[in-house]
């Protein structure tokens, strides 16, 4: 069998002139707004937020609940 080595494309630098502004948008209040037109207040909580990743929930069945006998 043969091997397929995939090479790196090179890396193009920009200049600023050449460069598009990304927008950031996010999710308020169940609407999306550009973070730009934020307060600056609102901008700094954006920007202390913190992002996870959640791990998938390992679903297990339930063992039946033990009963106490009464005698």
């Amino acid at each position: 069998m043969r091997s397929v080595t995939m090479e790196k494309p090179p890396t193009r630098l920009l200049a600023d002139t050449q460069r598009t502004r990304c927008e950031v948008w996010t999710r308020v209040m169940g609407y999306h707004r550009p973070v730009a037109s934020f307060n600056p207040g609102k901008q700094g909580e954006f920007n202390e937020r913190r992002f996870f990743l959640q791990q998938p929930l390992r679903w297990t069945p339930a063992k039946p609940l033990a009963t106490a006998s009464h005698g």
